[in-house]
């Protein structure tokens, strides 16, 4: 069983309606996806689902692979048992054939790996020549200024181990993320053979100020929360 696994449900409903998720981190992962109607898309770290029910949405061709089960579960209740949902760690080979997918999505999964590297071969092995790896991950600078800003003392540069207990409803899990700066990032994309097509820092969709008004003290309608990158399998 995974962390994952002892939240799902109440993680699941707090993934639909937040601010981060629903009316910033999906949007901007849509956007920089683009017309996919055709395209064969695998969602690796899937959880609910609903990255793949946008996707679907558009046409795409979509799986989805999680290393919980619970959450799985999840995601067939909204999507239907027709979808093509499997049980992978993404820190382990992967159960598809080479040259499979048009597109991989990795939205905030890398995180969870210690070594980006096998994981990242592993994904472009199973990219069409010229597909795209889609990524999104926790801003490394929003990291770093709110761990100085909650009195910490780490440093920017390096690989950190940080842990987090997250409590939904009645249900209490922990949780191990590894944070890297930017530059870290960068060289294992390179290093896995990818090359950056584009780099975004989006801001929140413009509904996302009419649900949370809260937000419109950032003049710019912009805040440190994610970084996405559009990779080319080269």
């Amino acid at each position: 069983m995974t962390a994952y696994d002892t939240i799902a449900e109440g993680y699941a409903a707090l993934n639909a309606t937040s601010l981060l998720n629903e009316y910033y981190n999906r949007p901007a992962l849509a956007e920089l996806a683009g017309d996919v109607a055709g395209r064969r898309v695998l969602d690796v770290g899937c959880g609910s689902g609903p990255i793949l029910a946008d996707l679907r949405d558009r046409g795409a061709i979509v799986t989805g692979v999680d290393s919980s089960a619970g959450m799985l579960d999840q995601a067939r209740a909204r999507l239907g048992s027709d979808i093509d949902l499997r049980v992978a760690d993404l820190a382990e080979p992967l159960p598809f054939e080479d040259d499979t997918f048009d597109d991989v999505i990795a939205s905030q999964v890398l995180h969870y790996l210690k070594d980006w590297g096998p994981s990242l071969a592993e994904i472009h092995r199973i990219l069409k020549p010229g597909g795209r790896l889609i990524v999104s991950e926790e801003h490394p600078s929003a990291i770093f200024f709110s761990d100085r800003l909650s009195g910490g003392d780490r440093e920017y540069f390096g690989i950190h181990e940080r842990t987090e207990e997250w409590t939904l409803g009645d249900q209490t899990a922990t949780l191990t993320f590894w944070d890297r700066p930017l530059h870290a990032m960068t060289d294992a994309f390179a290093a896995a053979g990818f090359r950056i097509s584009a780099i975004s820092e989006p801001a929140p969709a413009p509904e996302a100020f009419d649900r949370f008004p809260e937000i419109r003290k950032h003049e710019s309608g912009r805040f440190l929360a994610f970084i996405l990158f559009v990779l080319e399998a080269r």
